[in-house]
């Protein structure tokens, strides 16, 4: 088990040939969120970081 000050300290990795890039999350943020495996979420670069924000369809007019 991880100490406590270094729970949050992730990895990025690769995935296949290297085109794309991930990055695991820890599952108690998950749960406070209450996020669903397959879940769609939006990302945004902010400054020198990114936002994860859950996503939500457009309302038709």
């Amino acid at each position: 088990m991880r100490k406590m000050e270094k729970q949050n300290i992730r990895k990025l990795g690769k995935t296949g040939k290297g085109a794309s890039v991930y990055l695991t999350l820890p599952i108690e943020i998950i749960r406070q969120l209450k996020w669903r495996d397959g879940q769609k979420v939006v990302v945004a670069k902010r400054g020198q970081g990114i936002l994860i924000s859950d996503w939500k369809p457009k309302k038709k007019k």
